[in-house]
């Protein structure tokens, strides 16, 4: 089947880019013919704070990749669209925020009739929503043939948006970039570190849905006092308030904040250098913080917010608490530090069948009903 596949890939940088590039090259291995339309602008500096590209690729670049749209550029929308409507097949469209969805109308739009639709749903509603969220998303889901999210919390929310919708659930698959960018997959040392004396560990982005001000709370009333936190990612609200959040509950000595992207290459050491992996959600889709930390035989303690609930085994490979809740969380992160915990959850760590997981994925994709552009 010729699929051509809408969304961020290299220079563009995180889960999003690695997922858009790890699902071309798994479909192309499967014998589709495969054409990655990628942005050379894709939002304004305004909507995105961050840093939004990287200079060295965290992987190899999928082959077919065109790099012509522009945020500020409706032509080129509505000249992907075309292109994809001359290759047909299934059209697919990599939705991270609502900001994206009037160049995926007019790209649909363009595509006309000749081609299936489907939306690539990483997140159906923001985590932190803005006026005119709802609208959008709401127009590009009742154009879509097929609707495919990662957990049945999400498939619930586009059914209320935009009933009668032909909506596939598939757990988020693997999507690391390239082992010679990890520093190498696989287990990383154990900790040499006395029982009783873990590093905790939160990496990413840091936003309010996050809740990194509920984990330094958390670590301030559960961790021993021989332990650490570590806050590694780049920061979309003010760091300054962490630090004075940890100096007002007195362990400031103890959280170390680490602002700025965590290029790839320093993951693997980054998280060899963790006893576990936290992350604190307030409210989720999927991540692929588990998986990542998983692959290198780190315990996770989550919350049960979106499909962390799934991915993380309670007491086997790692610890949930409720979100928002720092007495739980606190909880969680006293558990662990318990004698024999650390060891007992690390030896439950399994790193996720990647092919299994991503040809039930793709086969949600490409097998979709037929349904073209415009229909229902």
């Amino acid at each position: 089947m010729q699929v051509t596949l809408v969304g961020p890939a290299h220079p563009y940088k995180g889960g999003g880019a690695h997922h858009t590039t790890e699902l071309a090259r798994r479909l192309a291995a499967q014998g589709h013919r495969v054409v990655l339309e990628s942005w050379r602008a894709q939002y304004p500096a305004l909507l995105y704070p961050g840093r939004q590209t990287v200079e060295q690729a965290e992987g190899e670049p999928f082959p077919a990749t065109l790099r012509r749209m522009a945020w500020y550029r409706p032509d080129t929308w509505w000249a992907a669209g075309r292109r994809a409507a001359a290759r047909g097949g299934l059209l697919a469209v990599a939705v991270l925020s609502p900001v994206q969805v009037p160049a995926y109308l007019v790209l649909l739009a363009a595509a006309g009739r000749r081609v299936r639709t489907a939306v690539v749903a990483h997140n159906v509603l923001p985590h932190e929503p803005r006026p005119g969220d709802r609208p959008l998303m709401r127009a590009l889901l009742r154009r879509a043939g097929t609707v495919l999210v990662h957990s049945r919390e999400q498939a619930a929310l586009v059914r209320r948006l935009a009933p009668g919708a032909d909506v596939r659930v598939a757990d988020l698959p693997p999507h690391f970039p390239d082992a010679h960018a990890q520093g190498g997959l696989g287990p990383g040392p154990a900790s040499a570190r006395p029982e009783g004396s873990p590093h905790y560990l939160f990496f990413g982005l840091v936003r309010p849905y996050k809740g990194v001000d509920v984990l330094i709370r958390a670590f301030a009333k559960g961790a021993p006092p021989s332990a650490r936190l570590t806050v590694a990612g780049e920061f979309w609200t003010d760091a300054d308030a962490y630090r004075a959040l940890a100096v007002e509950l007195g362990v400031a000595d103890r959280v170390d904040l680490r602002e700025g992207y965590v290029p790839a290459g320093e993951v693997p050491r980054l998280l060899d250098a963790a006893d576990v992996l936290v992350l604190p959600y307030r409210s989720a889709t999927s991540t692929q913080n588990v998986r990542l930390a998983h692959e290198r035989g780190l315990p996770v303690v989550a919350t049960r917010a979106g499909a962390m609930a799934e991915q993380v085994r309670d007491g086997v490979d790692g610890l949930l608490c409720e979100p928002g809740d720092a007495d739980d969380l606190a909880r969680a992160l006293a558990t662990f530090a318990a004698p024999g915990r650390a060891e007992e959850l690390r030896r439950g760590v399994r790193p996720a069948d990647a092919d299994t997981l991503w040809r039930a994925y793709t086969e949600e994709l490409v097998g979709s009903r037929e349904k073209v552009n415009g229909d229902g």
